[in-house]
């Protein structure tokens, strides 16, 4: 026997094996179609009768393992099933004379025999045959199942008749002894051990549900068996004459049975005996696999891979690439069952190579590929980013990283770029850490040129057997270690309107005290920060990021990942240095309308492969809160005057005020006129105007007033349309008192200028000229009184007006500042 049987379990032996196989040329799709409606039926009862018939079907059986049937019964095909297509009556003869060769291949051993033909119709259709069965498609075969009911109880009528021979036979020279080929050409006599025959009926025994795996469906004719006979008639322990057993029968059997413990022991000592026969090979490996089943079931691990381990080493004749698959694929399923998930991967990954090997004329890379991912769960390695986002890492990352590797290969064999470049970006991902700089360096320029044909999306890739590959985004690529709203520039940032006037609103509200505290997760990330960002400007919101690479990183398209609000994200590219420290990335973007925004992520496009990077999946990222209020677009107000701009500032006697100084210099009594323009650069109408004055910090007594001004001009000019400009007129008069302050001389300057050192302020100062008079020699004199020979200066520190421009609430204030 050449070709060993892996499927083989110890239940096996007390079935009857039926071959079905196609005649001429059958559908494959069609054949494996009745085929399986065909081994559903696998337990039939016996009419008449509470024996059960087990049966064993298998669509390819080498005729050289049916000259085993004299070793050990269950190997003998008892029956044959053949499926054919036969569509004219003139095919007809030929076709069942091709029928009757095939059952000449196994006439030795077959009981009986049927064939199924499709597709023919008519007079040779309608003749009432037993061997053969008419329909007209394989969709109208409804009586399938019926036939293969009666074609085993066929098999059971000789089967019993042969058992009644021999029990009638008084002549014990007669009955055949057991002997394997090679023994009848040596002329050996006797067979010295039945052991696994003793080992499988106690398995059956013991362990009625099976150790394959798989429970059959039972078609029971004429009923299902009842509970008591169920119980008394257990697989394999069956009457010798099909007549309800008595109890001493069921005691009998019981105390032939081998204990659990001692099926093991024999099945060791039968494997001894069957490796003495260097053609007994595929019995030995065999009797292996049955005993591990058996192990798994009392999970005995460590003896089952005992057993495994004296399976890999069974020489067998040279096998095909196919055998071969199968051995390893077995080898693996056993592995698994035993709970050597490792072990199990590893046989598993060898029958995937196998299907690729170069000896193979049209290498198998589906085929590859499939058994190359069910070995992933064996290596701890998921298809899941998120599976590695949570910081320890499970599994050997060499053998993960070569595993990886091979997909990508197998991949792209198969013609799929999009694939390879899924399982390339998720090595990059998740293995980064342990890849050494050249690795890196060669990973991303594989990376790149799949990428140039095939970019990296964030879709879902749905696999041929339904299996879905999720996105793998770069969150490494640049790793990013904290995220902050930036508030916006001081000339665009709101405030709620105060009126300049004096009308204060009270903004008072009840205080309520409560002993909870809410705490949820991800709290600081949906935390509300304090500032509001405006419809239609442009919002900005800070990155610390840094570049884990060996080279410098190109991070193209990136921008901002919101939700709540419509917002137009403006992508930016940057350059990271190689391995850089913490860099400063500024994202900006455009809310177009109005409501609570909230900042989820970012995108990115590194390598060719884009991705939307969520900061839930980013460990160890501050932030200072990612959700922020969009007030209603504002007005915005450009101011100009006649004057020139001061060379020195004044700060704002608030934080909320606008700034800007003018120059002017005037003489004590001097009046100015000051026009100042307000344009409208904004797209929003300006619908109000306030304006007070303040004046602050002067050492004189000031007369009057010093700013005065007409309002209803300016108002008459309201409300201002975007792109218009307003003119507001400001009268400045000075008129101050200087007595009693003839002790400043000592203070000033020769020029007679004194200057404020304050930002954003011009001095208005009063110049006094001085008398046409000698001046006194002595200088003790200059103090008795008299005329003065210098110049007086007063500073006006801080001389502000204010405006307060709006369309509602709120709106900006804008100051103008004099010194």
């Amino acid at each position: 026997m050449s070709v060993p049987d892996y499927m083989q379990c110890a239940e096996d032996h007390q079935t009857l094996l039926v071959v079905v196989q196609p005649i001429g040329i059958v559908p494959e799709e069609s054949f494996f179609r009745i085929y399986k409606r065909i081994s559903a039926v696998s337990q039939v009862n016996v009419r008449d009768s509470q024996r059960v018939l087990y049966i064993r079907y298998r669509h390819h059986y080498p005729p050289e393992n049916n000259e085993w049937g004299d070793f050990q019964t269950h190997r003998k095909v008892v029956g044959l099933i053949t499926i054919t297509d036969c569509s004219s009556a003139k095919d007809w003869p030929q076709t069942f004379e091709k029928f009757h060769l095939q059952k000449e291949m196994y006439g030795s051993s077959l009981y009986d025999s049927r064939l199924f033909v499709f597709g023919l119709q008519g007079e040779i259709a309608e003749q009432p045959r037993t061997d053969v069965a008419f329909y007209p498609s394989y969709d109208e075969c409804e009586t399938v199942e019926k036939r293969i009911e009666d074609f085993i109880e066929s098999l059971f009528i000789v089967l019993e008749c042969k058992r009644l021979d021999r029990a009638t036979d008084k002549s014990g020279d007669k009955i055949p002894l057991l002997c394997v080929p090679f023994e009848k050409k040596d002329f050996h006599t006797s067979y010295s051990s039945a052991l696994e025959g003793l080992c499988s009926a106690s398995v059956i025994y013991h362990y009625p549900g099976g150790t394959g795996g798989k429970v059959g469906s039972r078609r029971a004719q004429g009923g299902s068996l009842s509970a008591e006979a169920g119980n008394r008639h257990r697989p394999g322990a069956l009457t010798s004459n099909g007549i309800n057993a008595d109890t001493s029968a069921e005691i009998g059997r019981a105390k032939n049975c081998l204990s659990p413990e001692d099926i093991i022991d024999k099945y060791k000592e039968a494997i001894s005996y069957y490796g003495k026969y260097k053609n007994a090979g595929v019995i030995e490996l065999e009797a292996c696999v049955k005993a591990v089943r058996v192990l798994a079931i009392q999970k005995k691990s460590m003896e089952a891979s005992e057993f495994l381990q004296n399976a890999v080493y069974i020489n067998l004749r040279q096998l095909s690439e196919e055998e071969k698959i199968q051995r390893y694929s077995i080898l693996s399923e056993l592995y698994e069952r035993i709970g050597f998930h490792r072990k199990s991967a590893f046989f598993k990954r060898i029958a995937a190579m196998q299907c690729a090997a170069p000896s193979i004329p049209e290498p198998g890379w589906r085929a590859c590929y499939k058994l190359l991912l069910e070995t992933l769960p064996g290596y701890s390695l998921s298809l899941d980013p998120k599976d590695f986002s949570k910081g320890t890492h499970r599994g050997w990352a060499a053998v993960q990283m070569r595993l990886l590797h091979e997909l990508v290969y197998a991949s792209r064999r198969m013609g799929n770029p999009a694939l390879s470049v899924r399982h390339l970006s998720f090595l990059l991902q998740t293995m980064l850490d342990f890849l050494s700089d050249q690795e890196k360096k060669d990973v991303t320029q594989s990376l790149e040129n799949y990428t140039a044909k095939c970019p990296g999306t964030m879709e879902f890739i749905t696999l041929p057997d339904g299996l879905k590959l999720p996105p793998v985004p770069f969150t490494k690529l640049p790793i990013v270690r904290s995220v902050k709203l930036l508030n916006l520039p001081t000339s665009l940032r709101p405030h709620k309107i105060k009126s300049l006037l004096g009308q204060n609103v009270s903004t008072k509200s009840p205080f309520i005290y409560s002993p909870i505290i809410a705490h949820s997760r991800g709290e600081e990330r949906t935390k509300k920060i304090d500032f509001q960002w405006v419809q239609g400007d442009v919002c900005e919101v800070q990155l610390m990021v840094y570049n884990p690479m060996p080279f410098e990183l190109r991070v193209e398209n990136m921008g901002l990942l919101t939700a709540g609000v419509e917002f137009e994200s403006l992508p930016a590219a940057l350059s990271l240095p190689a391995e850089s420290g913490l860099y400063p990335v500024t994202l900006v973007g455009v809310p177009q309308t109005t409501g609570q925004i909230t900042i989820n992520g970012y995108h990115t496009s590194v390598f060719g492969v884009f991705s939307d990077c969520l900061l839930d999946n980013l460990p160890g990222v501050k932030t200072n809160g990612c959700t922020v209020e969009v007030i209603p677009a504002l007005p915005r107000l450009q101011i100009s005057t006649s004057l020139p701009r001061s060379a020195h500032t004044l700060q704002p006697s608030s934080g909320d005020e606008i700034s800007t100084s003018v120059s002017v210099q005037l003489y004590n009594g001097e009046t100015q006129q000051l026009i100042i323009k307000l344009e409208n650069i904004g797209t929003e109408p300006l619908e109000t105007l306030e304006v007070t004055a303040k004046t602050v910090n002067t050492k004189e007594k000031l007369y009057g007033d010093f700013l005065s001004w007409k309002l209803e001009d300016t108002l008459s000019q309201f409300p201002l349309k975007p792109g218009k400009i307003a003119t507001f007129v400001v009268n400045i008069k000075v008129k101050l008192d200087f007595s009693c302050q003839e002790n400043l001389l000592q203070d000033l300057n020769d020029d007679g200028i004194s200057v404020s050192g304050l930002p954003l302020s011009s001095p208005f100062r009063q110049v006094v000229k001085p008398r046409v008079e000698a001046k006194p020699v002595n200088p003790q004199e200059s103090s008795k009184g008299g005329d003065f020979s210098h110049v007086k200066v007063s500073d006006i520190k801080t001389s502000e007006i204010c405006f307060d421009c709006s369309r509602g609430s709120p709106g900006v204030n804008y100051c103008l500042f004099f010194c």
